[in-house]
């Protein structure tokens, strides 16, 4: 086996692309990744409407060891996300082991191996799989009467319809997350009439997206000059702060971010009625805190209406509200989000025995330090289940993760065998975590969000950031078995 070893990357987002360069810088040679899309990027390749861009640091969401000088804005769009990882990709020769448009449809662990089947009617093997599939690519459409009804165009945001021209039409939005904030900030004053359906009113912190000079593109070609900027230490410090408000809501860094959103409403909307509307009813960071200078002049435009009654159903014409008023409409926007349960699946995924991974997973999913899984040896997942999804970078989050990995791998390889986490670690661990998540500002914050899972738990670590990189910086292989020495 440490002669041959297989490894499966499923997804080449951000996670698999970090997942397969490692991987080879690791010495192994034989690496596969399954992508079902036709394309690079992951969530930034499934996400393109207007406004999208990323709200972590330019210069910080890019991987440690690719550091990108030429980044335009400090805080960084869409498709120059997904050029940059697209760059990585190639320079790396990724295309030369990636299969795209291949689907897994089943994961089977059997005689020591995983057999997967794709799409493609074709069955490969592997002796290792690496799930980096992210959460943010199955789109969720809400159970809204009538959803078929209307007579326009309707889709949702991450399917983007880039051929229908906007000027003349009059949009409604639906959703008042991150990316319904991001699209009404950038169609505002540029169609017929924006109409924005908010169900819950947000907490936003403002957010001024300057751009970088040619000059200081220039002096960032310097490492040096690059590891200033990106000032570590404050940027480190602000992440342990931020983790710290989220971990207790009294704390001197939530009511520094609650007065500063409090300020950034107060001071930006002017119309009294319309502030009662966009005050929320919950504490800052209940919900996944929203970053924009953008929004609140949008939402202000002659061109642009705040919706804040519930919606009835959707009708031929629009949206009936529960007022039995109708919006007439030539385009609606499901700004909805997605099924961020679902990690792994649709695959059919099963283990040990034949033990199948929706059945484990029946009460919600869950995985040891977000990795592992018992009775599925040898899996491994990037970004899995109650992660710090919500907490800090991604790609700092994957590559610790990463780094944890290749340590199980580094044992796989040199004793030959299969690593499989404990079932009663991982129940202790979870039960552990449940309840600190339920100390946390996404469960006492008083709101419902996407950050709960189907047991009303905050899916997410409820820890600081430091107690994250201390858990990365080793296994306890007190918590794995190994099988077949």
């Amino acid at each position: 086996m440490s002669e041959n070893l297989k490894v499966a990357i499923i997804g080449a987002g951000m996670s698999g692309i970090l997942a397969a360069i490692k991987l080879k810088e690791f010495g192994i040679k034989n690496i596969t990744i399954f992508e079902k899309g036709d394309g690079v990027g992951g969530t930034w390749r499934e996400n393109s409407y207007p406004g999208l861009h990323c709200d972590v640091p330019s210069h910080h969401y890019t991987y440690s060891f690719e550091r990108n000088p030429n980044w335009s804005n400090y805080y960084s769009s869409g498709p120059e996300i997904r050029k940059y990882f697209e760059g990585i990709f190639f320079k790396n020769d990724l295309d030369q082991i990636c299969l795209f448009k291949t689907e897994i449809i089943s994961l089977s662990f059997k005689e020591g191996v995983w057999e997967i089947i794709t799409n493609k009617s074709k069955t490969y093997k592997a002796n290792i799989v690496i799930g980096a599939t992210g959460v943010l690519h199955h789109p969720y459409l809400p159970d809204i009467e009538g959803i078929n009804n209307f007579n326009g165009d309707k889709f949702h945001s991450a399917r983007w319809d880039h051929g229908l021209s906007l000027k003349d039409k009059k949009i409604g939005v639906i959703g008042s997350g991150s990316t319904g904030i991001q699209i009404v900030s950038a169609l505002s004053g540029k169609c017929k009439h924006l109409y924005h359906f908010q169900r819950t009113a947000q907490w936003m912190m403002p957010l001024e997206n300057g751009s970088f000079s040619d000059e200081e593109k220039l002096s960032f070609q310097d490492p040096k000059n690059l590891s200033e900027a990106m000032n570590f230490e404050e940027y480190f410090n602000a992440v342990e702060i931020y983790s710290q408000a989220l971990l207790d809501k009294n704390s001197i860094g939530a009511n520094e971010i609650a007065f500063a959103c409090k300020e950034n409403l107060e001071k930006n909307i002017h119309n009294e009625e319309l502030k009662k509307r966009l005050t929320p009813d919950h504490t800052p960071l209940c919900k996944r805190l929203i970053w924009s200078s953008d929004y609140y002049p949008a939402i202000q435009r002659s061109e642009c209406t705040l919706i804040a009654e519930p919606i009835k159903k959707i009708v031929n014409e629009g949206i009936e509200l529960s007022d039995n008023n109708v919006i007439d409409l030539d385009v609606i926007v499901f700004a909805t989000g997605f099924k961020v349960d679902q990690f792994l699946r649709p695959i059919k995924t099963f283990g040990i025995d034949g033990i199948y991974l929706d059945d484990y997973w029946k009460e919600y999913p869950k995985a040891y330090l977000s990795i592992a899984i018992p009775k599925f040896p040898n899996l491994f997942l990037l970004n899995g289940p109650n992660g710090p999804v919500g907490n800090f970078s991604l790609i700092d989050i994957a590559e610790q993760q990463m780094n944890y990995i290749l340590e199980l791998i580094k044992i796989i390889r040199k004793r030959q065998c299969h690593i499989d986490v404990k079932t009663d670690i991982t129940e202790t661990y979870e039960r552990e975590r449940a309840a600190a998540a339920k100390k946390t500002v996404w469960y006492t914050g008083g709101c419902t969000s996407w950050y709960l899972n189907a047991a009303g738990i905050p899916a997410s670590w409820p820890w600081t950031y430091k107690d994250f990189k201390k858990e990365m910086s080793k296994p306890d292989l007190d918590a794995f078995e190994l099988l077949n020495e």
